[in-house]
């Protein structure tokens, strides 16, 4: 992947020490986990039908992918703390938008990394400030309108309702 295609992530710092652990493990006992299950795979001869290996395989290639978004995402990351008190919609605080076409249709997400949900701080669906909807908002104040691009092309029209500090 291309450096100018990454884009920053904005972490909390526990949310940002959660995946260096994670990254740490894996390129540590993850992967000496992985190495044995092949090599007991191996060891039972015929490779070409030994489901064992085959599912070992997968598994260390996958182990392997999540090692490197790992380390692309730590290297990109911005790490902070959720406003004490929003009065605009950036990282880390929950955002509250309708629908124009439907002002009854409300949604409720905290702004952040999606990697944010393993740390089980929230229930709340978390949109990346990336995203086509957290882009459209970032920087948005209370009663301010924005509009992005559904999958068909079609403008989304939204207005931000409320914007608090996320407090987990």
């Amino acid at each position: 992947m291309p450096d100018q295609q990454i884009t920053t992530t904005w972490l909390t710092q526990d949310a940002f020490d959660m995946l260096t652990a994670e990254l740490a493990h894996l390129k540590g006992e993850g992967r000496l986990a992985v190495s044995a299950k092949i090599a007991r795979a191996r060891e039972e001869g015929d490779l070409s039908e030994n489901g064992g290996y085959h599912a070992a395989r997968e598994e260390q290639g996958q182990q392997e992918a999540r090692i490197r978004q790992l380390e692309v995402m730590l290297r990109h990351a911005e790490v902070g703390e959720a406003p004490a008190v929003a009065s605009e919609v950036v990282p880390g605080v929950e955002v509250t938008i309708y629908f124009d076409d439907d002002p009854d249709d409300e949604d409720t997400f905290l702004l952040g990394s999606r990697e944010m949900m393993a740390l089980g701080a929230s229930t709340l669906e978390i949109y990346s400030p990336n995203s086509p909807l957290g882009a459209a908002i970032l920087g948005k104040k209370i009663g301010e309108r924005a509009s992005y691009a559904a999958p068909n092309g079609s403008p989304i029209e939204v207005t931000v309702v409320a914007v608090k500090p996320f407090l987990g």
